[in-house]
């Protein structure tokens, strides 16, 4: 990564600094976190790019500028700008009902009411489409996967977990879009909005689509292209010695090891290859899919997507235009509800008031071990914040964040 170049940003160098002091102050120095790194780039270029804390406790190791971190559901707009390249070459469209991709999905119900033997369920009133699945507007869920501290499993996660329906060793996309054409909706597609499964059901749709095994695909076509060379879905074991470990809280509050660097599942290549939560990758790799979408779709010369379907995307495409507090269902998210749209693939603000935030141009989206990003083209900013601390809900580091960096500008 190029070094901060605080002469050509209209960002002030002085009040970037409380950044520094905000992160230290309230979570390094405190334990909350075992370490993080922050990007705050600006035209193109780091105004701001620090690293801070540890990237492995037990082993006292520094975080590093090229640390490798589990960036869990940041795999996801990656799989959006997949699927949508596709979009491109005309080989769907957004009303298509997936049934022509995925026949098992046919049959579908809906959850009406009641529980195992005594459920009611319904038939579609519409067919799920690839805009619902793009939007986490289908009728999906994470299968109880992201359920909170004292939340009753619903009645249709309870199928979910009968049917085996999981992301793990053993399984392949094929088989796993195969068990949700047994599970029924929780709602009816394009009613309601709820973060799910479905962008693991796109990762399927581009290998069944492109013909080419999910992972191979957007290794050709986003990742080497764009030059994300330690961007993967396992860690090679020449790089080991920079993943960092991920932690969670334990009761006392305290840091509680939760995957260790260098006994990680992720040394062994996957059978099932996550595009809603699979990848590994570094600030600087993740800076390049952003500086591509920061440019409206291009970087150094390559085209990824094209300028006018990334617009579409990061539209709001919510049921009648409305926020996420009208429309969402389940607990857990990657943002916050109030002012909030999402598009396909990107969460964008379009009340800055019911938002509460000094930025209504960006877009976004994070992972659950409190990874986030957000692009702002008419501010020409990209902010990139890596760590690894499960789940993401535990600090709302992304509007503190936003806050120091918006309010930073010199103008």
């Amino acid at each position: 990564m190029n070094t901060p170049s605080p002469a050509r940003s209209r960002l002030s160098p002085q009040r970037l600094e409380r950044i520094t002091e905000h992160l230290q102050q309230h979570y390094i120095a405190p334990g909350k976190i075992a370490g993080c790194q922050l990007l705050v780039a600006h035209q193109g270029e780091a105004s701001y790019l620090r690293s801070f804390g540890k990237m492995d406790l037990a082993r006292d190791k520094p975080m590093r500028e090229d640390t490798i971190f589990r960036i869990y559901s940041m795999t996801k707009p990656i799989t959006s700008i997949a699927l949508m390249q596709l979009y491109e070459r005309g080989l769907f469209q957004l009303n298509d009902p997936v049934s022509r991709v995925i026949p098992e999905w046919n049959d579908l119900r809906v959850w009406v009411s009641g529980e195992g033997r005594a459920m009611k369920t319904e038939a579609l009133k519409r067919p799920i489409t690839f805009r619902h699945l793009l939007s986490h507007t289908a009728g999906l869920t994470y299968g109880g996967g992201l359920a909170v501290a004292g939340e009753v499993l619903h009645p249709v996660d309870q199928v979910y977990r009968e049917h085996k329906v999981f992301r793990g060793p053993g399984d392949d996309l094929a088989s796993f879009v195969q068990k949700l054409g047994r599970v029924p909706l929780r709602y009816q597609p394009g009613e309601r909005w709820m973060y799910s499964l479905a962008t693991d059901v796109c990762g399927y749709l581009v290998q069944a689509l492109s013909g080419q095994r999910f992972d191979a695909y957007l290794r050709e076509h986003i990742l080497e292209p764009l030059g994300m060379h330690d961007t993967a879905f396992s860690i090679d074991p020449a790089k080991l010695e920079r993943f960092a470990s991920n932690y969670t809280r334990a009761a006392d509050r305290s840091l509680k090891l939760m995957d260790d660097a260098q006994a990680s599942s992720y040394a062994t290549e996957p059978s099932f290859h996550s595009g809603g939560g699979g990848l590994l990758g570094t600030t600087a790799d993740y800076w390049r899919f952003c500086e591509m979408l920061r440019q409206g779709g291009q970087l150094e010369g390559r085209r990824i997507i094209g300028s006018r379907t990334l617009k579409l995307m990061t539209m709001n495409h919510l049921p009648g235009g409305r926020d996420l507090t009208h429309s969402a269902i389940g607990l857990f998210s990657e943002t916050t509800n109030e002012g909030i749209g999402f598009g396909l693939g990107f969460a964008s603000p379009f009340d800055a008031v019911a938002a509460g935030t000094l930025a209504t141009d960006d877009f976004y989206w994070g992972g659950l071990a409190s990874t986030l990003f957000w692009v702002d083209p008419r501010e020409q900013l990209v902010v990139i914040f890596m760590t690894q601390l499960v789940p993401s809900s535990t600090f709302n580091f992304r509007g503190q964040l936003k806050n120091l960096v918006y309010s930073s500008f010199d103008d």
